[in-house]
């Protein structure tokens, strides 16, 4: 049998290390639910997002206040010198959880990048993605087919990331193991490659457009380089520490793990800050609900001014046009409709 690693077991191998991280969590919490709370209530109450087709976007918000409320038990256990509860319910309970607000968040934010990428680079051709944002089912199913993809946690007792290497390693463990990772890796490497895609052609159509008004398509560009923002932050690195981590528990070099557990959790942590930094792509993908957020909670003085900046480009962007000869007619053709 072989001797159950540090990173195999529950106790942290460094715990001021943990501690550092269960307090960053906390932080994460102290911020992430007034934020969130309030982006719901203007969702909810004041945008009625319903009613102005944002339903993706509301499915993003749900997804971060689920993570939000996960980080104080993710902390209690770190301050306790635990990667994660030694009761095995809770322990796959959260990663549960984790696992499928990380893949409801990345499901949307890409969804919303293809709506802007068939906007922009397929103007004028069916958009399958505007129309799926019509149909509020359309978010059940997503929600109900990323569970599929989330069993593998839940099938087969395992500890944070304890993926190949185990004490008493069983074939049917070793698949399990093996499905966890390609999902995991899968989430997230073809979503980044298709945001990468998106953005380069978003942008090549920006610089080919020589006549018009160019505030749709910079827009779009603001919103797709915002997803791959929050994308190069929060789930690449700890991808790529996963990957490391994977590789020298395989080859079994006890030191190097317990320094590639403690860098995979720090970027974990960091991951979870998706749920401050995802209202950024709210505000560069709405101006309503930017306006409905600034005019609730913003103080007077700030209030007046980012709100007559807004419609100051709202008014230069409407007030763009083309005029052209049609029949001995002249047709002022707005270039940005609203």
């Amino acid at each position: 049998h072989k001797i159950q690693p540090h990173g195999h077991s529950s106790l942290v191998p460094t715990p001021l290390t943990y501690q550092i991280l269960s307090w960053v969590m906390i932080g994460q919490f102290v911020l992430g639910l007034p934020l969130n709370l309030s982006v719901l209530y203007i969702f909810i109450f004041r945008y009625k997002f319903w009613k102005n087709k944002s339903i993706f976007l509301f499915n993003i918000v749900v997804a971060d206040f689920l993570l939000v409320v996960c980080l104080p038990v993710k902390a209690y256990h770190y301050l306790q010198g635990e990667r994660h509860s030694p009761n095995e319910a809770v322990c796959k309970i959260m990663l549960f959880m984790l696992f499928l607000n990380r893949g409801a968040s990345i499901a949307f934010l890409i969804t919303l990048s293809l709506d802007r990428y068939f906007n922009v680079v397929h103007l004028g051709r069916r958009n399958c993605v505007k129309v799926l944002k019509k149909t509020p089912q359309i978010s059940v199913v997503i929600w109900l087919l990323l569970l599929p993809l989330t069993i593998p946690t839940m099938v087969h007792t395992f500890n944070c990331c304890n993926s190949h290497g185990r004490v008493n390693e069983t074939y049917l463990s070793n698949v399990m193991d093996t499905v966890r990772e390609v999902v995991f890796f899968t989430q997230i490497i073809i979503p980044f490659i298709i945001l990468v895609f998106c953005t380069v052609r978003i942008v090549n159509r920006l610089r080919r457009k020589t006549v018009g008004d160019k505030t749709k398509l910079q827009r779009a560009v603001c919103v797709v380089l915002s997803v791959i923002f929050v994308f190069s932050i929060c789930f690449l690195p700890c991808a790529i520490a996963r990957a490391v981590l994977l590789f020298v528990r395989i080859i079994e070099i006890q030191s190097a793990e317990d320094i590639m557990v403690q860098v995979y959790d720090s970027l974990m942590v960091l991951s979870y800050i998706d749920c401050l930094l995802d209202p950024l792509v709210y505000c560069f993908c709405n101006t309503g609900f930017k306006n409905a957020y600034i005019s609730s909670f913003c103080p007077p003085f700030l209030k007046e001014k980012l709100l007559s900046a807004d419609f100051g480009k709202e008014a230069a962007t409407t007030a763009t046009s083309t005029t052209t000869n049609s029949g001995g007619r002249i047709v002022s053709i707005p270039t940005t409709v609203k």
